[in-house]
């Protein structure tokens, strides 16, 4: 049986002591982490299965982690958050994160919650790797983009800003989160820049740019693939 590993993320040790005592318990294989920039060189290094990250931590904290990590890999995360603030729960949700648990959580809640995020993980990638809708397709391991049976060239802003849209057909991206999945760290760019980025994909992959099949505008509001 192979055992899932689990990057734990906290700045207290003491947490991470009694969570990796327990998880260790479960069969899970626990590395560690203090912080956010520690915890990038981990998960590069070790490419855990999933991912427990606090969310204030002194370095790098949780949210500016996400940002930056979402760029590379799509491993599950859990933010373990005493924050109560919807907000803030909304915000870690927008830049990625599978679920949530609040401090202070029971252990039998938290494993529960790991499980379920692994099962959901591991049939996604028992899923093809190849995203299809009406005539477009992107392959997510090629990076490869065509429509109906022809190829097209995509900036990396581009291919983001498409793969965020049609992994979620259905779902309202605001133009603000959308802004954080694309820049991350290098926040600074302005909200209007996504409608650019919106335009210059529709005129690459919409049989007609004004009249779009797949990439829809939600008034006052963003953007969201057709569902």
């Amino acid at each position: 049986m192979i055992m899932n590993s689990i990057l734990l993320v906290d700045d207290k040790a003491n947490v991470r002591q009694m969570t990796r005592e327990v998880l260790t318990a479960e069969g899970f294989n626990v590395l560690e982490a203090a912080n956010g920039r520690e915890a990038l060189l981990v998960a590069r290094n070790h490419k855990p299965d999933l991912i427990l990250l606090d969310v204030m931590m002194p370095e790098m904290g949780g949210f500016e982690f996400l940002r930056i990590f979402r760029k590379e890999k799509d491993t599950p995360v859990i933010l373990l958050t005493a924050k109560l603030d919807e907000v803030d729960k909304v915000l870690g949700l927008e830049l990625g994160a599978d679920d949530y648990v609040t401090k202070p959580f029971g252990m039998k809640e938290l494993v529960a919650r790991i499980h379920a995020v692994l099962r959901r993980a591991h049939g996604s990638t028992q899923a093809s790797s190849v995203l299809s809708y009406n005539g477009l397709q992107v392959d997510l391991e090629t990076r490869d983009v065509t429509v109906l049976g022809k190829q097209v060239s995509l900036t990396p802003s581009e291919y983001d800003l498409l793969t965020l849209l049609i992994a979620a057909p259905g779902r309202v991206h605001t133009r603000s989160s959308i802004l954080l999945h694309l820049q991350g760290s290098t926040f600074e760019g302005l909200e209007r820049s996504i409608d650019v980025h919106v335009r210059n994909l529709r005129a690459k992959i919409e049989p007609d740019p004004s009249n779009p099949d797949y990439i829809e505008t939600v008034f006052g509001v963003g953007y969201r693939f057709r569902p």
